[in-house]
């Protein structure tokens, strides 16, 4: 049995470092590049496991060599990889990464592959049960996120959605969902507020919470984060710290974030343990490869 259930893709992250992130048109020279995992269920995934954390992984993948490097990393993090789906249909995912390595920031194309064929007849909706919490994005076709979402709550689980890509969701959605843990981007699609500052990020959450939502989590990047349940309020400044690669940096918050919970601490740890976690993830090249150990965080 896995502490957490994380559904979500993989894909083979092909990341370029360069002096900046070239336009439309234009060629430069990079320093270096780096093949690993990703995906934003893939970096969560490997987050916990890092930590310490007994993580089951839900997704499906390409009958290919990148689905044989997924399977093989996964495992090397200590990942239960028995509820992947194989498929000799569809290709494995892959992301296009261009890194500013003076900033840390980048620019990222996504082609999800099998996962985005995922229906909700390949789900076994046993092996969420088995858990105590449940971590999503949405990665994933909707329907199939609902669905586990639904059968989570259903078995008392902990429901935490990274919503990710930000995409049009009905009520039903906010309903079932614990802990709402968008980026300021993601809260303004889903707000209409643009956020700036602390004030903007109070409203964008009060507005969260009156959809419905319980728990709202907005991360800020460099300005931290901004946590609200209606009642009471936290904000925390981001770490300081060299950045070298943000890809992949909330998704190490999220997974720190559900590791802290899952252990039982009170909400400002978690978030404090989360941010640690997201700001130690951007001092290394990589998503899921940057994803710090629980030696790092002491």
């Amino acid at each position: 049995m896995s502490d957490i259930t994380v559904l979500g893709i993989f894909v083979a992250d092909i990341s370029f470092s360069g002096n900046k992130i070239p336009t439309i048109g234009e060629t430069i020279l990079g320093d270096s590049y780096n093949i690993g995992p990703g995906g934003k269920g893939c970096n969560q995934a490997i987050a916990i496991s890092r930590l310490g954390g007994q993580v089951n992984f839900i997704s499906k993948l390409g009958n290919d060599e990148y689905g044989k490097l997924a399977i093989s990393k996964l495992k090397k993090d200590n990942i239960d990889t028995s509820n992947i789906i194989i498929s000799n249909t569809h290709k494995t995912g892959v992301a296009g990464i261009h890194v500013d390595r003076n900033t840390g920031k980048n620019a990222i194309t996504v082609v999800r592959g099998a996962p985005a064929s995922l229906t909700v007849e390949e789900i076994d909706t046993n092996i969420i049960k088995k858990s105590k919490i449940f971590l999503t994005q949405l990665e994933i076709p909707r329907e199939v996120t609902l669905h586990c979402l639904k059968a989570a709550k259903e078995n008392n689980l902990i429901n935490i959605l990274n919503p990710a890509p930000a995409c049009e969701l009905n009520d039903d959605f906010f309903s079932l969902v614990d802990y709402f843990t968008p980026n300021e981007t993601e809260a303004e699609f889903y707000t209409g507020i643009k956020i700036n500052d602390e004030k903007d990020a109070k409203e964008s959450a009060n507005k969260l919470i009156n959809m419905g939502i319980k728990n709202v989590i907005i991360t800020l990047g460099e300005k931290g984060l901004f946590y609200s349940d209606g009642k009471e309020e936290i904000y925390i400044k981001a770490m300081p710290v060299k950045a070298v690669d943000t890809t992949g940096a909330g998704d190490a918050f999220n997974g720190g974030f559900s590791f802290a919970l899952l252990k039982g601490k009170k909400i400002k740890e978690c978030l404090e343990m989360a941010n640690k976690v997201a700001g130690l993830s951007t001092t290394k090249l990589g998503a899921g490869d940057g994803m710090p150990f629980l030696k790092d965080l002491s």
